[in-house]
């Protein structure tokens, strides 16, 4: 499996590209494997043929660990696949053996009979660009004989039913189901569920079975026990459909257990939180004059706080333990949660960049995010972190701070709020206040620093708007 970032340990292959037997060049892109928080394209380092599929579609491999072998010469392929059912404990298919004699020659005028199509319900062994072609075409591709290596369905032999007339007809129809009753004085009963009501020392006869003809299974011994609870009725009301709640242990994907990780480490860092109401008016109103222009308020908020972490650069280091790392580019990264995980694009040198710019970048990280194709680069390289919960209604929370960064605010959402004001007829007047809270790595970062650093961001986004254009 190669190696797509520096704290990946294991990555699972989501899809191949190639089929084996398929010729590859250098440079070209074989599969695509699931990294820590994005799934990556992986090319192929040498020309040559894809001789053997060690790790299938869906399964995980570690770091450095072989997934594929790739022959030189198509002649080879035969040796590598013998060599790779080695590795999998799976026997390679016995040769056909030779014949004894040449056979006589078939007439020059007469085609190859094609191959016969696999029965119905058998497993369909098909490259992703056959079973994408065959869903374009609207071909079952259940009902197409392949002809790639150990009768894997290719693309070829997509385009080829197309050809012989739009597919290969559709499937016989399943026989119906057949019906089975145990013999007189038999309990019919799985034979884990003979063993479990063996051990628990309980007549299998005072079970009634759940299973496929009435059948006893363990899951019906571990109810009758107390060990399992039975399973209950979906209720609904007012004609509504039963609700289905999730059930059980979902493996983390290679997203969630990245986060997971992260989170469990930063418990080793000593923080602090403080946090600070800010005055909206000024910025919305700048945020009304921009939007047309397609400028977010996330690009906005990530160059307000770009500029004051410019005029407080403590909030930009990190913590070592002879000292503090000071790190000169100003890299703001913005937490979005994607289907399934959380991620951090990263807007780099926010500082120096103009809104439009950062307006532009932003769009393009979240479709990437999105879509799982962010480079490593583009979501672990920030040096400060925004979280912003405000579209949510939030009106107040903390943030984790990231390994290896300072600071990371927590942006609630915009509120209005009566607050006293002389200038006002009734000297008071309503205005809107957000509040955000600043979490800092207290090992080099102090309660000064955090105060001073809060108090430059609220004085950027309510009397110095203009800076943000700038």
């Amino acid at each position: 499996m190669p190696a797509l970032s520096s704290t990946m340990k294991e990555g699972k292959v989501v899809s191949w590209l190639k089929t084996e037997g398929d010729a590859i060049s250098a440079g070209e892109a074989i599969m695509v494997v699931e990294s820590d928080k994005a799934d990556m394209d992986v090319e192929a380092f040498d020309d040559g043929f894809l001789a053997a599929i060690i790790t299938g579609e869906g399964d995980s491999g570690a770091v450095g660990a072989p997934v594929a072998l790739i022959a030189a010469e198509e002649s080879d392929i035969p040796a590598l696949q013998a060599y790779a059912a080695t590795l999998s404990g799976v026997a390679p298919p016995a040769a056909a053996p030779a014949a004894a004699a040449p056979a006589a020659a078939a007439p020059k005028a007469a085609a190859a009979a094609p191959a016969a199509p696999r029965p119905a319900g058998d497993r369909v062994v098909a490259s992703p660009l056959a079973k994408k072609r065959a869903d374009e075409l609207g071909i079952d591709i259940s009902t197409i004989a392949g002809t790639g290596p150990n009768g894997r369905v290719t693309a070829s032999d997509v385009e080829s039913a197309k050809a012989g007339g739009g597919g290969a007809p559709a499937k016989a129809a399943a026989p119906a189901k057949p019906s089975w009753t145990p013999a007189a004085g038999v309990i019919a009963a799985t034979p884990m569920a003979r063993a479990a009501a063996k051990k628990a020392r309980i007549d299998l006869a005072t079970i009634t079975g759940t299973g496929e003809f009435g059948r006893v299974t363990v899951d019906d011994v571990k109810m009758a026990t107390g060990e399992a609870k039975p399973k209950r009725a979906k209720k609904s009301t007012g004609g509504a459909e039963p609700i289905e709640l999730p059930e059980g242990l979902v493996p983390f994907t290679g997203m969630q257990r990245a986060v997971s990780n992260n989170m469990e480490a930063t418990l080793a860092t000593p923080v602090f939180r403080a946090s600070r109401d800010i005055g909206m008016d000024k910025f919305n109103a700048l945020y009304q004059s921009v939007k047309p222009k397609g400028i977010s308020v996330s690009a906005l908020l990530a160059k307000a706080v770009a500029l004051a972490v410019e005029k407080h650069p403590i909030l930009n280091s990190q913590y070592s333990e002879e000292g503090t790392v000071f790190i000169p580019d100003i890299n703001i990264a913005m937490a979005v949660a994607i289907d399934g995980g959380l991620i951090t694009p990263t807007l780099k040198y926010a500082n120096e960049r103009n809104v439009a710019d950062l307006a532009e970048n932003w769009k393009e990280l979240v479709d990437k995010a999105r879509s799982n194709t962010l480079s490593p680069d583009e979501y672990n390289s920030g040096t400060f972190t925004i979280s912003n919960m405000g579209m949510f209604g939030v009106n107040q929370f903390d943030a984790i701070l990231p390994t290896g960064q300072g600071g990371i605010l927590a942006v609630a959402a915009t509120r209005e709020v009566i607050e006293p004001d002389a200038q006002a007829v009734l000297g008071m007047k309503k205005t809107k206040k957000m509040t955000v809270t600043l979490t800092c790595d207290h090992r080099q970062i102090y309660g000064a620093d955090a105060a001073l650093w809060l108090k430059t961001l609220a004085n950027i986004m309510e009397n110095e708007t203009e800076s943000l254009l700038l």
